[in-house]
């Protein structure tokens, strides 16, 4: 196996087309109402799909070229907001992410990283990528409320988040301390505290995981 593999998200190569596309459309609303006032309808739908196409257009073109690289040592992951690393030798399990809802398992759009210490993600991690983190997992945090039907707890983790977080003897304040919480409060309610969305992979997510998987093993294998 490569000693490096670089990983290039799939929804990043619709981002242009995407923006062409919703240009064109908001660009013949404007002709519809201007010039066909008969035809509004017509010319609220295009308007329509062409403020979502722009919106996601534009959020995929400002997606990272690169995603992931996957290095001997861990991997590299690559967000708009920022970057972080995490260590092989950190990760205690990686799967997709799986909840129980009406007793039948749903698979979310995500691969779970669940870590022996959350130190190292810490004290790596710049505080605007952990912003941006937090605000994106606000879906991950109602799916947690709906496993564990109890909303008075739920509400005390979120409290919890605006405290100071001492880990391992280490002090956080601040942003830090509340992506800190949330990575202990998804492990707790999830079974992961590191949530790498689908939309940024290159292939299937349990082909992903396969990767993954052997990238640890190898790292964890001893040198010739």
């Amino acid at each position: 196996m490569t000693d490096e593999l670089l990983i290039s998200p799939f929804s990043k190569r619709n981002g242009i087309t995407l923006t062409l596309f919703g240009a064109v459309s908001l660009l013949t609303s404007l002709t519809i109402f201007i010039g066909f006032s008969g035809l509004f309808a017509l010319g609220m739908m295009f308007f329509a799909l062409g403020s979502v196409g722009l919106i996601l257009g534009i959020a995929k073109v400002y997606q990272p070229a690169i995603s992931f690289k996957l290095t001997a040592q861990g991997m590299f992951f690559y967000h708009r907001r920022g970057q972080v690393f995490i260590e092989w030798h950190n990760i205690q399990r990686l799967d997709n992410v799986r909840v129980n809802q009406n007793m039948e398992l749903i698979e979310l759009p995500y691969i779970g990283v669940k870590l022996k210490k959350i130190n190292p993600i810490l004290d790596c991690i710049s505080p605007r990528l952990a912003t941006g983190l937090l605000t994106e997992q606000r879906p991950l945090l109602m799916t947690a409320a709906t496993q564990d039907e109890d909303l008075q707890s739920l509400e005390g983790y979120l409290g919890a988040e605006y405290t100071p977080l001492i880990v391992n003897g280490d002090r956080y304040r601040g942003v830090l301390a509340m992506f800190g919480h949330r990575c202990q409060t998804l492990n707790e309610q999830l079974g992961y505290h590191v949530y790498l969305s689908t939309d940024s992979l290159d292939r299937d997510p349990k082909e992903f995981v396969n990767l993954l998987r052997k990238f640890q093993q190898q790292a964890s294998e001893p040198q010739a």
